[in-house]
């Protein structure tokens, strides 16, 4: 007997809220052909891509078959003199070029950016005509000019400006082959880190500075807190780069006579005649320390990089 009264419990389907749409009937039977569930999922072929890797992979192969191989390449005399003394030696000497040039050349490119950004139209004419002057001049007539001071001034007064001078002395040994080296590869790379300080700068939201100068912060704390840690993210790719074309550029030293990498290279082989396996060990050396370089950007970038979104 049916249960009736209060025990009685009727199931009703869910009430449908006002504006749903009535639910859709399953169709009994096979799939049909506009049914989604019936698509055949084919996945995206890239045929050329294969292609291409292919061809890569068999020209790359055979480059380093040709490199293993090849007896030219001579291998054992690379070996030979990859750590010699003297090949060490000149190593340091480029290390020591391109680190006074960079620490030299970034820090007066941070004044010369701050000039350009100024608000005085003689400074910025000023860092302009710098800018303009250091990145038309070749490097190398630079490098000769700072070497053959001495023939164009031969002594240095100190006094008042187009006035007497109260003590002097000569530039025969004011400048040395080595301080020529690094005062050209100073100024030539101030002229490119100042565009790319005054970049960097510039890419900061214009908004952070307002916010902070109605803060009350000094304008020096602004610059050192907010700018350039948010600007150092656009500036640390362009910089490395700058300091990796420094740290090859300074094979152009050797028109100087100074023992760099590159220079000592060329004394070895000119010696012994023993061309290619000399210039790979440059070449390896190179790439060796350019790849320290690469390292340090990445944990450098990695460090200012905090808090962004990547």
């Amino acid at each position: 007997m049916p249960p009736t009264g209060d025990s009685a419990v009727t199931h009703r389907p869910p009430a449908r809220a006002a504006g749903d749409d009535p639910p859709v009937p399953r169709r009994a039977g096979p799939p049909q052909p506009d049914d989604p569930a019936a698509l055949k999922v084919v996945p995206v072929r890239h045929p050329w891509r294969w292609v291409g890797i292919v061809v890569t992979a068999v020209l790359l192969a055979q480059f380093a078959h040709g490199l293993l191989t090849n007896p030219a390449w001579q291998w054992g005399v690379f070996a030979r003199f990859f750590t010699n003394a003297t090949i060490l030696q000149a190593v340091w000497v480029t290390l020591q070029l391109t680190v006074y040039g960079t620490a030299l050349g970034f820090v007066l490119g941070l004044v010369l950016a701050l000039m350009r950004l100024s608000a005085s139209p003689f400074l910025r004419w000023v860092a302009f005509g710098y800018v303009w002057a250091f990145r038309s001049i070749p490097l190398i007539v630079q490098l000769l000019f700072w070497f053959n001071l001495a023939y164009l001034y031969k002594r240095l007064d100190f006094g008042i400006p187009f006035g007497p001078g109260f003590f002097h002395f000569d530039t025969m040994g004011l400048v040395g082959a080595m301080g020529a080296a690094v005062l050209g590869l100073a100024l030539h790379q101030a002229a490119y880190a100042a565009e790319i300080v005054r970049a960097g700068v510039q890419a900061v939201d214009a908004g952070q500075l307002e916010a902070a100068a109605a803060l009350g912060l000094p304008r020096l704390r602004r610059l050192r807190r907010i700018v350039l840690p948010q600007a150092m993210r656009s500036i640390l790719p362009n910089a490395t780069n700058e300091v990796i074309s420094l740290f090859k550029g300074t094979s152009i030293v050797s028109v100087m006579a100074i023992g760099e990498l590159f220079y000592q290279v060329q004394v070895i082989y000119g010696r012994n005649g023993q061309v290619v396996p000399l210039l790979m060990v440059a070449t390896a050396w190179y790439i060796l320390l350019t790849t320290v370089l690469s390292v340090l950007q990445h944990y450098v970038e990695r460090h200012y990089a905090k808090g962004a979104a990547r």
